[in-house]
C-alpha cells in the first residue's frame, strides 16, 4: 500500500483565484514563487505527501506541484482528484462529471500538468455520487492501475459508506474527509479501521480558524467571504461565533508544551487515530515550517486528548 506518512500538505489555496457560477471558490491572490518554495521547504522538513486537485486554480495547482518536485519525483507521494469540469482559460468551474470517459480524459490532463508518468493516489472528487456510477469508476481505476497511470485510488467523501465502497477495490487505500478538532467524525475512522484504509483529513485547520490569531478583512475573492453552503467555520469572512468559542475553549490544551495553535491542532489527529493524515494547506514558507514542526512534537498525550474531548464533546 502507498505510504502516506503522518502529514501532507494541501494546495487548494496556492492554485489562485477561480470561480463557480460567478462566485469565487479560491483563496485570493497567490505568489507562485513563494508557493514553490513552500512545497520544497516542506519536502526538506520531511513532508512527502502533497494533495492537490485538477480543479484547484483550474489546473494551476497541479502545474505548481509538478514544477516543485520535478527533480525528486520518486521521493514524493502525489495525490490529486478528478470529477470537476473547468475552463482553464477563464478559470471557471463549469460542472461535474462522474462518467468513465471523463475519468480517462481527466487522468491524462493531470498527468500532463503534473509532468509525471503516474499518480500515486487518485481520488474521486464528487462526494455524493451514486454507488452504481462509483462502481464503474472504481473498476476503471483498476484498469488505470494495470496500465501504470495510477498507483492507488480513493474517494473524497464525507460519507463513511461511500468511503468503504471505494476502498474495497483491490487498490483502494484512502478516503478524504472533513475532520478537525472542532468537527470530529469518528464514524469515518471507524470505517477506516474496519475496512483498512487511511483518511486524508481536509480542512484540518478549519479553513484557517485554527491557524490565525487575528482575522483582518479577507480579499473579496476568498472563498471564506462568499459563504458557500458547506463552509461552516466562517460567515462573511469572519469566524463563526460558535466555532470561535470552541477554539478558545481548547486553546490552552492545544498550545501546551510549546506548541503553536496550529501544531496543537495537528497533534490532535495523531492522538485521535493512527488512520488520520491531516493535510493542511500551505502557500508560504512560514506555513510550511510551522506545520512541519508539529511532527517534532508528536501527538497530544492521552490526558490532553481526554481534556479536549471533555470540553468539546
Amino acid at each position: 500500500m502507498t505510504d502516506l506518512g503522518k502529514l501532507g500538505f494541501g494546495t487548494w489555496a496556492m492554485g489562485g483565484p477561480f470561480t463557480y457560477a460567478g462566485q469565487p471558490v479560491g483563496w485570493g491572490p497567490t505568489d507562485d514563487e513563494e508557493s514553490l518554495k513552500a512545497l520544497r521547504r516542506g519536502f526538506d522538513l520531511g513532508v512527502r505527501l502533497v494533495d492537490t486537485a485538477d480543479v484547484y486554480g483550474c489546473g494551476h495547482s497541479e502545474t505548481l506541484v509538478g514544477q516543485a518536485f520535478a527533480d525528486v519525483r520518486d521521493e514524493v507521494v502525489i495525490a490529486t482528484k478528478w470529477g470537476d469540469e473547468f475552463d482553464p482559460a477563464t478559470r471557471e468551474l463549469t460542472g461535474y462529471n462522474g462518467t468513465v470517459p471523463y475519468l480517462r480524459e481527466a487522468v491524462e490532463g493531470s498527468l500532463r500538468r503534473l509532468g509525471t508518468d503516474r499518480i500515486d493516489l487518485y481520488q474521486l472528487h464528487l462526494g455524493d455520487l451514486g454507488l452504481d456510477e462509483a462502481g464503474l469508476l472504481r473498476d476503471e481505476c483498476e484498469e488505470l492501475v494495470a496500465e501504470g497511470k495510477i498507483v492507488s485510488y480513493g474517494w473524497s467523501t464525507d460519507d463513511p459508506e461511500r468511503a468503504r465502497f471505494f476502498a474495497r477495490g483491490k487498490h483502494g487505500v484512502a478516503a478524504q474527509a472533513d475532520i478537525n478538532v472542532l468537527m470530529d467524525t469518528p464514524e469515518m475512522y471507524r470505517a477506516a479501521e474496519e475496512d483498512d484504509f487511511v483518511v486524508l483529513c481536509r480542512r484540518p485547520l478549519a479553513m484557517g480558524l485554527l491557524a490565525r490569531e487575528t482575522f483582518t478583512e479577507l480579499p473579496a475573492d476568498d472563498v471564506r467571504v462568499t459563504d458557500p453552503g458547506w463552509l461552516l467555520f466562517f460567515e462573511n469572512g469572519k469566524p463563526t461565533p460558535a466555532y470561535f468559542e470552541a477554539r478558545e475553549a481548547v486553546r490552552d490544551v492545544l498550545t501546551s508544551g510549546g506548541r503553536t495553535l496550529v501544531q496543537g491542532a495537528l497533534a490532535w489527529f495523531w492522538a485521535r487515530s493512527p488512520r488520520l493524515v491531516p493535510i493542511p494547506g500551505v502557500r508560504t514558507v512560514a506555513q510550511a515550517e510551522e506545520n512541519a514542526k508539529a511532527l517534532q512534537f508528536g501527538p497530544l498525550t492521552p490526558e490532553q486528548l481526554a481534556q479536549v474531548e471533555s470540553v468539546l464533546r
